[in-house]
């Protein structure tokens, strides 16, 4: 493969994607004017529906008018040769591998965020607002961008500096070190996340004592579930959406409750959101998905193996000095129709296991009460009632939700 080969494919795939994309959510648009399904009638009222389709609406138009400047900035910055003057900034600076890539991944990174954040303002400060989402503040949201730069900083340079050293010592084989690098950080985070990253950015404290918690416990304790931390999360300091999670496994596992969620729901529905969560842990669902993600991370970084040492790759993006982190570029734009594929699949195995949570939690709880939940959280969000089977397969990772309910009621 020469490099004016690649170009052109590197040029194809981020067309075709952007193509395919559009494509996808023009049809979903097409959705916006459905009727309310009849198990639904009662999720939205005439005004909230049409208060709802205008939502959507906006963020269709948002959606497309942000991906065309993404891609045009990204062909533009292929083609007129950005990478090739980011790699000669990085060279200026030092002939050390690891920090020239560090700079170089930096500016990049850093600018492509600079660029892009007056269309995250829009949506937040525009769009959330409009519709009553938006709590966050404007300095809430340039600290949020902040903390975010130096997470990438610590923990992005920090992996992507050991991956390029054990590139220098090992060779080819240093996909199998970056593996167990990864994998060790992967299980860290799953297991620490919550104790660690979410107090940078949310206060989270132990729910109260009262009638709330002695349900969750008394659940809990039916279901043989240890449940010793369970914690509410000032989720609505940033949006009135509302929110659920489990994290952690072992010893660290812990649920957390947005406290928007705790002010929509009932006390019995917020039970059934936690059977459902508990669901997906005795289902084995977090274990599983930490593995699959592991492997395909030992897949990617084994034919990025196989191809980081060609200086083609570094040629195709305009680089005219062969570098790991040139070539990864490139082998990153490249690996993009496996990325969709294996996307597709997780999203299918994630409605998978939705379903599995939903039936857990009917079968040891009561499917009304996560129903009422299901529906309030819709409602409360403005989501769409009739999405497009080609979206859904595309980009949802839960299923829709009247194919929820139905489920839960068969």
């Amino acid at each position: 493969m020469n490099s004016t080969f690649l170009f052109y494919a590197i040029i194809a795939i981020i067309v075709l994607q952007f193509l395919m994309e559009t494509l996808v959510d023009y049809l979903n648009s097409t959705k916006f004017q459905d009727p309310i399904p009849e198990e639904l009638k009662d999720v939205y009222d005439n005004k909230e529906y049409i208060r709802s389709q205008a939502y959507k609406k906006d963020n269709y138009k948002f959606g497309f008018l942000s991906s065309s400047f993404s891609i045009v900035l990204t062909l533009g910055f292929l083609i007129f040769g950005g990478f090739e003057w980011v790699d000669q900034i990085a060279r200026n600076y030092t002939d050390n591998p690891i920090i020239m890539a560090l700079i170089f991944f930096g500016i990049i990174m850093l600018g492509s965020d600079i660029i892009t954040t007056p269309f995250s303002y829009y949506q937040t400060f525009v769009i959330e607002e409009k519709y009553g989402f938006n709590k966050s503040s404007v300095k809430l949201f340039f600290i949020d961008k902040i903390k975010g730069w130096v997470m990438m900083v610590i923990l992005g340079g920090g992996i992507l500096s050991m991956v390029i050293w054990f590139f220098q010592i090992a060779g080819n084989n240093f996909w199998i070190y970056a593996l167990v690098l990864i994998a060790i950080f992967t299980v860290f985070m799953n297991l620490f996340y919550s104790r660690l990253i979410v107090p940078l950015f949310n206060k989270q404290t132990p729910l109260e004592d009262g009638s709330l918690k002695s349900k969750i416990e008394n659940y809990a304790s039916k279901v043989g579930f240890k449940l010793q931390n369970i914690f509410v999360i000032d989720g609505s300091k940033r949006t009135t959406k509302a929110n659920a999670y489990f994290a952690g496994f072992g010893k660290e596992k812990r649920v957390t409750l947005y406290d928007t969620l705790i002010k929509d729901l009932e006390e019995e529905e917020i039970v059934a959101v936690l059977a459902h969560e508990v669901g997906h842990y005795k289902r084995n669902h977090i274990i599983i998905n930490l593995i699959i993600s592991i492997l395909l991370t030992g897949i990617t970084l084994f034919l990025l193996s196989l191809f980081i040492n060609n200086p083609e790759f570094s040629f195709a993006i305009g680089v005219t000095e062969p570098s790991f982190h040139a070539a990864l570029i490139c082998f990153g734009i490249l690996y993009t129709p496996i990325s969709e594929i294996t996307g597709l699949v997780m999203n299918i195995l994630s409605r998978k296991f939705e379903y599995e949570a939903d039936d857990f939690a009917k079968k040891t709880y009561e499917p009304l009460p996560l129903i009422n939940s299901l529906k309030k959280l819709s409602k409360n969000s403005l989501s769409n009632l009739t999405p497009h089977t080609a979206y859904v397969f595309l980009h949802y990772s839960h299923p829709p939700l009247i194919q929820r309910i139905q489920n839960l009621k068969a």
